[in-house]
């Protein structure tokens, strides 16, 4: 059954706009931001918005007592079920909000979590981001609630106090997130063992990347001519989605890889549940950053794309192609300007996915870009050769080897730049 409007929960958003926060942006465009966050989840009926400048946040309600009033008479006239606040909040906070305003509130960590948590698919999803959210609670468990000094059981056999309420919630957390991590090494196991199967067939992979909404699921139906989830909307792809693509024009063969969109102030949680997804992007020979050109924060988003790629630990020798997609929505005025700045960069490529537009562009481009790349070659190392085998094994270009009496035979695979950096040792 479909929820309807009637039963749909009413929700408002709030941006919280901090003068001197280092990470802030253009207000409206990031209350923009968190309205499509919340439209992303169903069940939701967002019947307004506002943005609430604050001089500087209030360290048990985050908003002022003025503002707060504010908040309240909204509130009620509204008829607000859900306060979201796109912004971290503190348990306390939160707790002390919920107590004054008599509504629920999220904070935008905790929208994030439940969008994820409706948009999981596969098996290896779903733990991931109950992983997250448990890992989310614990720490507002723990800090939300230390004020309690509820005494839990103790038979009297030993002495002192029993238990106290607050550590047994969070040692259950814990067993809980260690049976949810043993789940999650096996699924992630047979993730590697696939890996290791195609490492020896020796298609690249191409790792499509960017910020959530820039339509990498869009280009990556049309490259492939797969039914995935492409919406105007926030997250619509969340699990990870591959395929094995021949290149036009005798093009090699490849795999392509659509990864779930990044995000500014992406939940710490969910960057580590999720590593182990995006595994697929370290392990990729291209890198191809998908960039929403008609947006106007379209450099931020792109500089949060690269911060968290930095966190992943993706080497920076990697190849990176930079898509400028969407231009079929950039006026006539914008169009020349952007154009000139694309012809002045190897790297950089105008086009539209949705019309098809640049796309054989974009094609020759990554077919330059992973020439060589699946280049398999067999080596002989004598025993005395040591530094340069440590160098493969730490390039991790090594697929089998074999020892004999006259040393070590390696298979290895690599791409021109990595034979030459070889060749030169």
């Amino acid at each position: 059954m479909t929820q309807t409007e009637t039963d749909a929960t009413r929700a408002w958003v709030v941006h919280p706009d901090i003068p001197g926060d280092a990470d802030a942006r253009d207000p409206a465009y990031a209350l923009d931001e968190a309205v499509a966050l919340a439209h992303a989840l169903p069940g939701l009926d967002v019947c307004g918005s506002n943005v609430v400048r604050l001089r500087q946040p209030h360290p048990g309600t985050l908003f002022s007592k003025g503002k707060l009033e504010e908040l309240r008479t909204l509130i009620q006239a509204e008829e607000v079920e859900l306060l979201l606040v796109d912004g971290p909040v503190t348990p306390v906070q939160q707790r002390n909000l919920e107590n004054d305003l008599k509504v629920k509130l999220l904070d935008r960590t905790g929208l994030i979590l439940e969008i994820f948590s409706d948009r999981a698919a596969t098996r290896e999803g779903v733990l991931q981001v109950e992983m997250a959210a448990l890992s989310y609670q614990r720490t507002r468990l723990v800090r939300a609630w230390t004020h309690l000094e509820r005494q839990r059981g103790g038979l009297g056999f030993v002495g002192g106090p029993g238990e106290t309420q607050i550590e047994a919630d969070r040692r259950a957390i814990d067993e809980q997130l260690v049976r949810l991590k043993r789940q999650l090494e096996k699924v992630v196991k047979t993730r590697s063992l696939h890996r290791a199967a195609r490492a020896k067939v020796p298609f690249p992979i191409v790792a499509l990347v960017g910020y959530t909404n820039a339509g990498k699921s869009t280009l990556f139906n049309r490259m492939t001519g797969a039914d995935v989830m492409a919406k105007d909307m926030l997250f619509a792809t969340l699990d990870p989605t591959m395929r094995k693509i021949e290149l036009p024009g005798n093009g090699p063969e490849v795999i392509l890889s659509d990864t779930v969109g990044f995000i500014s102030n992406l939940p710490t949680e969910l960057v580590a549940a999720f590593r182990a997804t995006l595994e697929e992007v370290t392990a990729a020979d291209l890198i191809v950053h998908v960039r929403d050109i008609s947006h106007p924060e379209s450099e931020e988003q792109a500089d949060d794309v690269a911060a968290i790629l930095d966190s992943l630990g993706v080497n920076k020798e990697v190849p990176q192609l930079e898509l400028w997609n969407k231009v079929d929505r950039v006026d006539s005025e914008a169009r020349p300007v952007l154009e000139n700045r694309a012809a002045r960069s190897d790297d950089v490529y105008l086009l539209s996915a949705v019309t098809g537009e640049g796309i054989d562009a974009v094609v020759e481009a990554i077919k330059d870009r992973i020439a060589g790349v699946t280049m398999l070659e067999t080596l002989h190392l004598g025993f005395d050769d040591g530094r340069r085998r440590a160098w493969l094994f730490d390039k991790g270009l090594v697929e089998d080897e074999t020892q004999d009496e006259d040393g070590y035979h390696l298979t290895v695979r690599w791409n021109a730049r990595q034979a030459a950096q070889f060749a030169g040792l």
